[in-house]
């Protein structure tokens, strides 16, 4: 397959995704992107989360918490390797959420690892942040 369609599919696997928990108030259907063995690293928690249920559960403990306003993807960048089943996308985001009373815009940066199983990109790996302080 092309590369640049690769590419694509990878991408339209991450915009749908993150559409789920931001725009769409569907957080629970996370688990058809998240893979059973993955492993995020949040700002939030110190240690890793762990498995695909545990990593749903995360996004649909925030989703349900915050009414999220706004959200956008900035600068998407996605490589393939290991012959068009493993990639890595990194883009950055800005958001805009209602939380306890008070609104929050946040910014920063993510990184999902995905790899491609029967032919569908599940998500095994995600870290995300928000920019440095300077």
């Amino acid at each position: 397959m092309e590369e640049a369609k690769v590419k694509d599919e990878v991408w339209q696997t991450i915009q749908a995704m993150n559409r789920l928990w931001t725009t769409e108030g569907k957080a629970a259907e996370l688990k058809r992107y998240f893979h059973k063995d993955m492993v995020a690293i949040t700002c939030t928690d110190r240690d890793r989360i762990e498995g695909g249920d545990a990593c749903a559960a995360a996004w649909k403990a925030f989703a349900d918490a915050a009414k999220i306003h706004y959200w956008k993807e900035i600068s998407p960048k996605v490589q393939i390797y290991g012959s068009g089943k493993f990639a890595v996308a990194t883009y950055y985001w800005e958001m805009s959420y209602q939380m306890n009373g008070q609104t929050v815009k946040a910014d920063g940066r993510d990184m999902f690892a995905l790899v491609n199983e029967n032919g569908k990109w599940m998500i095994v790996a995600d870290q995300f942040s928000p920019y440095p302080q300077h």
